[in-house]
């Protein structure tokens, strides 16, 4: 019985790193696309042409 508790612990820790190493792998990911994306020449936005309101004086 120990034998199994001692197993099924150190895989329990195992997997716990192993969730950590894969979280910590994600959010280099996200950070690198982000980089990438602010490093591209942004986009130019048309620009409405501007109409006279009736509320303005």
């Amino acid at each position: 019985m120990t034998a199994i508790q001692n197993v099924l612990g150190i895989s329990a820790l195992i997997i716990l790193f192993l969730v950590i190493t894969l979280a910590g792998l994600a959010r280099e990911r996200r950070i690198d696309r982000e980089l990438r994306a602010a490093e591209a020449p942004p986009v130019p936005v048309p620009r409405r042409p501007y109409i006279r309101s009736w509320a303005r004086f």
